[in-house]
């Protein structure tokens, strides 16, 4: 046929469209030839029409009519070409279906088979022996060795599922109980059955099975497998898969803020637990060291009525028609216990409202503190050297807990004795040293309040523990003990440790009772409300210091990371109290 006459399909770039209700006629042309090629093929004649705006006075004026033009073959060879791709793409995405479609036809007809499959315990075995997936005491867990016959002990064991990996005939499970890892293998028609070939992360199982060594280069938890020969799935309670599953929920780099939404997730994963098993043995180990050093542990109240460190900081609240605090800190209520008690400690919540967001702040958060009687500012530093050392020597004499700070913190070493001591004059004369400026872009001065950054990067830069003490009397709270022999500052100390800054605040305190009506007067503070604090001058005074540790700040630099936040279990900070 003549290209005269062949079919005509009509282009314009104006006013054409590439949809379905185009009709390729002059009417109702197409946008493209790309478009009309892939809908017309090669048979029909096609012809273009562009049109040109025509200039004015005032510029454009409207686009005047155009001929139709036969479309060029440089357009047509490219279209051809585009129209080849797509039915080739169109084939392949045709033939891919077909085969996802049969695969699904497969897989719905093992799932239906599976179904069939019932999986009952074999009462002739042996008693199977509960336990914990860290049992290890041979006397209770007996292992089969590779190439004997004698059986190794059958137990039964509880968890979720941390990873599966599915090979034919095989399924291996390694399960997570908190205690622990086990590699678990089904096999035979354990491994056929539908729990287990939709087996999901998170998947709550019962499993029973006989225990074996591992056979020569192979690697598991604990260098041993248990061979399962019967597995449950409580009440079917299977973790969802797809979309909703764990590793999409929560991811290693994920945005910080969804992690924290979803926290309750995170904690499932290997850091968050790990750091989480190391906060539990350095809460114990600060028991132990206490029962060591007898100081006995009291409850102080967390609803008050009188501030310990400045009103600022303070979460208000209506206590049955009166004004009520969150207490900041535990220090007040131990000093009373130390005429009857002797050396006190607490390890509980105190809350600050400050409204921060840097890595190191959170608004509740766990203080240790301890109060101690009848010591020099000397006793209380070589106290807090002990304390802290011997919590660290009782954690890492752990092995366990030892290889979890081995793994979150490689570099990690104990820290040497005597801490660095460095008074605040002194510190104010190295920061000027090396050009570090105050919060005012200025070189520090007698009196500024060494802002965070700077004491972090000072600690960073000479990176061991130091304790710098002797702060000026006016950027320190009203109760601490004024040097005898610089009036100017308290016998006051703050711990540093690299990586975080300030883990500990303490001072001696205040056991003048004409001194401290005198501090009340200065810090504008209505004594009434302390009556039972400042009997403590009146009735037997002594010569006393105490302290306050943040869990999380000691916690962020043994455990190296990053914000106090990932150091407790569901931090609290400006703007978050959730979940």
């Amino acid at each position: 046929m003549a290209d005269a006459e062949k079919p005509k399909v009509y282009v314009d770039e104006e006013i054409g469209q590439d949809t379905e209700s185009a009709q390729g006629t002059e009417q109702s042309p197409y946008k493209s030839v790309q478009y009309a090629y892939l809908q017309q093929g090669a048979a029909v004649e096609y012809l273009v029409r562009k049109r040109e705006a025509a200039p004015g006075q005032d510029g454009a004026e409207p686009v005047t009519e155009a001929e139709w033009k036969p479309a060029a073959k440089a357009a047509l060879k490219k279209a051809a070409n585009f129209a080849d791709a797509q039915k080739k793409k169109a084939a392949k995405e045709k033939e891919l279906a077909i085969r996802e479609k049969k695969l699904e036809e497969e897989r719905q007809k093992v799932l239906e088979e599976a179904k069939k499959i019932v999986i009952t315990e074999d009462t002739s075995l042996p008693k199977a022996v509960k336990i914990k997936l860290d049992e290890k005491d041979p006397a209770v867990v007996k292992l089969r060795k590779p190439d004997n016959e004698e059986h190794g002990t059958r137990v039964r064991v509880f968890g979720r599922v941390h990873r599966e990996r599915k090979q034919k005939d095989v399924i291996f499970v390694t399960l997570r109980d908190g205690y622990g890892f086990m590699q678990c293998i089904l096999t035979g028609q354990l491994a056929k059955s539908y729990n287990a070939i939709t087996l999901t992360r998170e998947t709550s199982m019962e499993i029973v099975g006989e225990m074996y060594a591992l056979p020569p280069g192979a690697h598991a938890p604990d260098n041993r497998e248990l061979h399962a020969d019967y597995f449950n799935v409580p009440r079917g309670w299977k973790a969802p898969g797809g979309e909703d599953a764990i590793t999409n929920m929560v991811q290693a780099k994920g945005d910080p803020q969804t992690l924290l939404d979803r926290r309750h997730l995170t904690l499932r994963g290997e850091v968050a637990s790990a750091v989480m098993f190391v906060r539990d043995a350095v809460e114990f180990a600060f028991h132990q060291v206490y029962r060591e050093t007898r100081c006995r542990k009291v409850s102080p109240p967390a609803l008050v009525q009188t501030q310990v460190e400045g009103g600022a900081t303070l979460f208000k609240f209506d206590y049955y028609g009166e004004q009520a605090y969150l207490t900041q800190s535990s220090q007040l209520y131990l000093e009373t216990c130390l005429p009857s008690m002797g050396d006190v400690y607490c390890i509980e919540k105190s809350f600050r409202a400050e409204k921060s967001l840097t890595r190191r702040h959170l608004s509740e958060y766990t203080h240790v503190e301890a109060e101690l009687d009848f010591i020099t500012f000397d006793d209380l530093l070589t106290h807090l050297e002990q304390v802290m050392c011997r919590v660290l020597e009782i954690t890492m004499a752990d092995p366990i807990i030892a290889k979890y700070i081995k793994d979150l913190n490689p570099e990690f070493q104990m820290p040497s004795r005597p801490f660095k001591r460095m008074k605040y004059a002194e510190a104010i004369d190295w920061l000027r040293e090396h050009d570090i400026p105050n919060e005012e872009g200025q070189p520090h001065t007698f009196g500024d309040d060494i802002a965070e950054a700077a004491e972090r990067r000072m600690t960073d830069i000479i990176n061991r523990p130091i304790f710098l003490t002797h702060f000026p009397v006016e950027i320190k709270a009203f109760y601490m003990q004024k040097d005898k022999e610089d009036p100017r500052v308290t016998e006051s100390v703050d711990c540093l440790m690299p990586g975080v800054g300030e883990i500990v605040g303490g001072s001696m305190r205040m056991d003048d009772y004409d001194e401290l009506m005198a501090a009340y007067q200065r810090e504008g503070i209505d004594p009434a409300p302390y009556y039972w604090y400042t009997d403590q001058r009146k009735y037997g005074s002594s010569p006393h210091g105490g302290y306050g540790l943040g869990l999380e700040r000691f916690l962020a630099w043994l455990c190296k990371q990053h914000t106090v936040r990932d150091c407790c279990l569901y931090p609290r900070y400006m703007g978050r109290c959730t979940p």
